[in-house]
């Protein structure tokens, strides 16, 4: 079931406290499967795209000329196209015009060729289109606003087709655009620079953007904004509205920004603008300099990760890219993996393994298919989403562990400098991976990317005392329930002196091991550290809570409360499951079981723990929508003496408090 009101969808949206928010964009779409996906008939290398938007009537008209080379014999060419845009007139490269038929299911027009153009001949058409464009009515992807030409703010993101197009994030070309607004609006691209802004007829700016890489140039951000904020390369724009949040969010783009070129070595541009976007539009998107940010997002001051993962994929997506859809794991994953690079430099080990428990998660809520095969699906799947960004988050977690931090960051570099500006394949990930670390990691590939799965680990042992003062020796036995698993494996031994860390290979269902530690080892426990994606009771429930939370942002609250009890009954004081079962009652308006709910997550587990700040939140809504302004403060003080921020919760009580809460207007 697709969820097709959007207002529901943002106010569900805010509620995803982590990691869920970051992946708004992601979580509404459908769910369909496809076949395997079809070999590319064609590349495009080069667009020169003129366009005139006014934002008053909702309108785009453009012309592209679009340059493309035959990857096989072409007698029915396709491109795809925003539904809100009809063409109005295609020419071939002899001025020939050529008639298009409209694919509305999936936002294409097709061509059909008397004479074919044969393989490995290059030719430019000229597209000539207009149209509409408004909210997520023509959207490709189902309920979220990709491309729309609204005041004050236009977005025109690559993913929305509103130039056309092939190969979603596969196929990278160069783009020159020129772009005309009204005069009080200005224009963000990508490879901004080449001229001043114009004046042209009719009270109207022209702006000029040429990115001259092979890439994906093709978003473009326009608004009422004002004077660019700036930090360092970093300049922000933003409306009138959220000019007082501007230069800190400058500064803080700024040091992730250092963060990452310190990590991963110069970008393709030094340059960056963050630019905000519509908040009810998708959370973040990116281009080649350009990162763009939810307003809401801005205005709240919780964007720090969701900022991160969008700085990232100026490396991992703009300068290398998959090459296919079965290689979105690279780029996606490791935007994800930067991101908590970040967080562990930035906030310390322990929100590091926080965040990476939350990524475990969401790598074991849909792994039923191997990374290499997922070009197959939907890209705007949960299943598609939820694997190459957190499986492939965790892929490249526990090559870090293999590898060791040193070389981890030398194969990141190498990846990057031997395969800029192109395609990147699992294969050549692996190559690389080998060359740097000199290790043999085929049956690593095979393990996480080409198979499915992770192991659950369980340990036994026996100590021995060596003799007076000559300390103890522990032997025993790892056990899991993979049959091809290979992989070094953390053993922590607790003794009552200090603490040991040891590493042990593991092969096959059982190894054996054995360790000498001077103090009497009490408890030995296995990858305590969360380096290897593995199955534990605790993840069963962050699984199960995670599925939940996908069924009922499609709109499913009774498969989303089913999930959520799964989770209760392997965890009957989970914190999360409780606070996930009130969210639900309270769109339900049955205020009272919401309410014993939020109770409950507050007296549960405490994990995580920013359920307790929000579960006094929850109440304290429910106090005020049911008259009881006292009982309503009370719990947003509550909430405040917290001290957790976590999505902004102590702005929001202080807000509360100074003015009651009021339930938005829907149609559901």
């Amino acid at each position: 079931m697709l969820l097709r009101n959007f207002a529901f969808m943002r106010s569900f949206a805010r509620s995803l406290r982590f990691p869920l928010a970051v992946l708004a964009l992601f979580l509404f779409a459908g769910v369909p499967v496809f076949a395997a996906p079809a070999r590319p008939q064609l590349q495009i290398t080069g667009y020169v795209i003129n366009a005139d938007l006014y934002p008053a009537d909702n309108k785009l008209s453009a012309t592209a000329s679009v340059t493309f080379t035959a990857l096989q014999d072409l007698t029915n060419p396709t491109f795809e196209l925003n539904n809100g845009l009809q063409l109005t007139k295609v020419s071939d490269a002899a001025g020939k015009s050529l008639e298009a038929e409209r694919l509305t299911t999936n936002s294409s027009v097709r061509f059909s060729l008397a004479n074919p153009i044969p393989k490995g001949t290059s030719t430019t058409w000229a597209f000539e289109y207009s149209g509409t464009l408004k909210g997520s009515e023509t959207s490709p992807v189902e309920g979220i606003k990709l491309a729309s030409v609204e005041d004050p703010i236009s977005i025109l993101l690559y993913p929305g087709r509103w130039f056309p197009m092939v190969g979603l994030y596969t196929n990278r070309f160069t783009a020159e655009m020129h772009i005309r607004v009204p005069t009080d609006e200005r224009v963000v691209g990508s490879g901004s620079g080449v001229a001043a802004p114009k004046s042209v007829p009719g009270n109207r700016t022209e702006y000029t953007f040429n990115w001259t890489k092979p890439g994906f140039p093709g978003t473009i951000i326009a608004g009422k904004f004002i004077d660019p904020a700036t930090s360092g390369n970093v300049r922000v724009y933003v409306t009138e509205k959220n000019k007082q949040y501007a230069l800190a969010f400058a500064h803080d783009a700024a040091r992730q920004f250092e963060f990452f070129t310190t990590t991963f070595g110069q970008p393709e541009s030094s340059h960056i603008a963050l630019v905000e976007m519509p908040s009810d539009a998708v959370s973040a998107t990116w281009a080649p300099e350009i990162a763009g940010i939810a307003g809401s997002r801005v205005a709240g001051r919780t964007y720090s990760r969701l900022l991160a993962n969008t700085l990232a994929h100026q490396w991992w997506g703009s300068e290398i890219s998959p090459a296919t859809l079965n290689d979105a794991w690279i780029t996606n994953g490791m935007s994800r993996y930067a991101e908590l690079m970040y967080v562990e430099d930035s906030a310390g080990k322990n929100a590091f393994q926080t965040a990476v428990t939350d990524v475990q998660a969401g790598a074991l809520a849909y792994d039923t298919e191997p990374l290499t095969t997922l070009g197959r699906l939907d890209p705007f799947s949960p299943q598609f989403q939820s694997m190459t960004l957190e499986k492939g988050a965790m892929v490249f977690h526990m090559l870090r562990w293999e590898m060791g931090d040193d070389v981890f960051l030398k194969f990141l570099r190498g990846l990057l400098s031997q395969y800029t500006d192109k395609g990147v394949r699992t294969d050549n990930v692996q190559s690389v991976a080998e060359a740097q670390s000199q290790l043999a990691l085929q049956p690593f590939f095979a393990q996480w990317c080409d198979g499915t799965g992770a192991p659950t680990f369980t340990n036994k042992y026996t100590v021995f005392r060596l003799g007076s003062n000559k300390g103890f020796r522990t032997v025993g036995s790892v056990a899991q329930d993979l049959d091809l698993f290979r992989m070094p494996i953390e053993l922590r031994i607790e003794t009552d002196g200090k603490t040991e860390m040891r590493r042990v290979d593991v092969y096959g269902t059982e190894s054996n091991f054995s360790v000498e530690t001077f103090g009497r080892p009490r408890r030995i426990s296995v990858d305590p550290q969360n380096w290897v994606l593995k199955s534990t009771p605790d993840l069963a429930v962050r699984v199960a809570v995670l599925r939940g939370q996908q069924q009922v942002a499609q709109g499913d609250l009774t498969a989303g409360l089913i999930e959520y009890q799964k989770a209760l009954d392997a965890n009957k004081n989970s914190s999360l499951a409780s606070y996930r079962i009130g969210e639900v009652f309270f769109m339900q308006r049955n205020y009272q079981s919401a309410a014993n709910s939020f109770r409950d997550a507050l007296r549960g587990d405490g994990d995580p723990k920013w359920v307790e700040v929000w579960s006094h939140i929850e109440l304290g809504r429910i106090f005020d929508l049911t008259g009881q302004r006292d009982r309503a403060v009370n719990e947003y003080r509550l909430a405040v003496q917290t001290n957790d921020n976590t999505q902004g919760a102590i702005n929001e009580a202080r807000s509360l408090m100074q003015k009651p809460y009021k339930r938005e207007s829907s149609n559901n």
